[in-house]
């Protein structure tokens, strides 16, 4: 004779068992997804072409599932919790996983007329983006591209939310949710005036901070110039702050301050604004740039074919 097994009683100090996945309405996590990335329901509503109310129901069926409130009102959209913000990449990357599985999910970038939205860093822009605008343009017409130029307080937030697709800067972003690829090693020389009554020949480093410099803004987030300036006495010889690196250099052009340029940017200008470049003679005399992006994205079919492209056509 067979003896069943008595379940436990209530309160036996057992594990309680967890819900299994097919009891779980994973449209629920499109829901999700779309609502992280508006961070508003009336926006992620008309995405997903569902009527508001569906949403907010659905939303609320997602707080009881994941025991959590996920979502708070911020001014006029909602503010994702922190266990939201936890789970957004693993729900994220799970569903670009089965999408790309899809019959026809497969990215044609010819006939696509996706958006992507870039953040090449000044002074970087300068040189790329026409690059990888022309190339685009040539392989693949009907894509549009949006760039800026400055990285934010809000950049990595933007990179994990694919507000922003990828980042070409010298930053290194060092989470390990975040994916970097070396692309090149940018030259870095002194820039001054070609008349210039002092700076005529080889420098040692202490000879460059008797000059006055002219630099990016200090104050701008990840500013290029930065790591030259890490301490008050070396701060102290600066006698301009511009907000781009070729305004800077435009006044070298014309004073007797001094300044440090990538060497790409700076040959551009020894002509057209009468400057000269000299060996930089620091320890930091070169600084790589980095192509970034969030581990979240690096599944989607049309992300991985933009990330090839970029690669190539940067490390011309």
């Amino acid at each position: 004779m067979i003896v069943e097994k008595e379940a436990p009683p209530t309160g036996s100090g057992q594990e309680p068992v967890r819900p299994q996945l097919r009891s779980v309405d994973l449209n629920l996590l499109t829901v999700f997804d779309a609502v992280m990335q508006e961070q508003n329901i009336t926006r992620a509503a008309h995405i997903l072409g569902m009527s508001q109310p569906a949403v907010s129901n659905a939303v609320s069926r997602l707080k009881v599932m994941f025991n959590d409130e996920l979502f708070v009102r911020y001014g006029r959209g909602i503010q994702p919790t922190a266990r939201a913000s936890q789970l957004f990449g693993s729900i994220r990357q799970a569903l670009q996983l089965v999408q790309n599985e899809l019959p026809g999910s497969g990215f044609e970038p010819v006939s696509s007329e996706r958006v992507f939205n870039l953040c090449v860093c000044s002074p970087l822009d300068n040189s790329l983006i026409s690059l990888i605008l022309n190339h685009v343009n040539k392989v693949a017409p009907n894509i549009h591209l949006i760039f800026k130029s400055s990285l934010n307080q809000n950049t990595e937030h933007q990179l994990r939310y694919q507000e922003l697709e990828f980042v070409i800067g010298y930053e290194e972003f060092r989470r390990p949710e975040f994916s970097c690829v070396p692309l090149f090693r940018d030259e870095m020389v002194l820039v001054v005036s070609e008349n210039h009554p002092r700076v005529v020949g080889p420098l040692k480093e202490s000879d460059i901070y008797q000059e006055e410099h002219a630099v990016v803004s200090l104050d701008r987030y990840a500013s290029f110039s930065q790591p030259w300036y890490d301490t008050p006495e070396k701060q102290a010889c600066i006698a301009y702050q511009g907000m781009a690196l070729i305004s800077v250099l435009n006044v070298v052009s014309q004073t007797e301050l001094v300044a440090i340029a990538p060497r790409r940017l700076a040959a551009e200008f020894t002509e057209k604004l009468n400057v000269k470049m000299l060996p930089l003679p620091m320890k930091l005399n070169s600084r790589t740039c980095f192509l970034s992006w969030h581990e979240a994205a690096g599944r989607d079919k049309g992300h991985q074919w933009m990330e090839e492209l970029l690669v190539s056509v940067c490390r011309r």
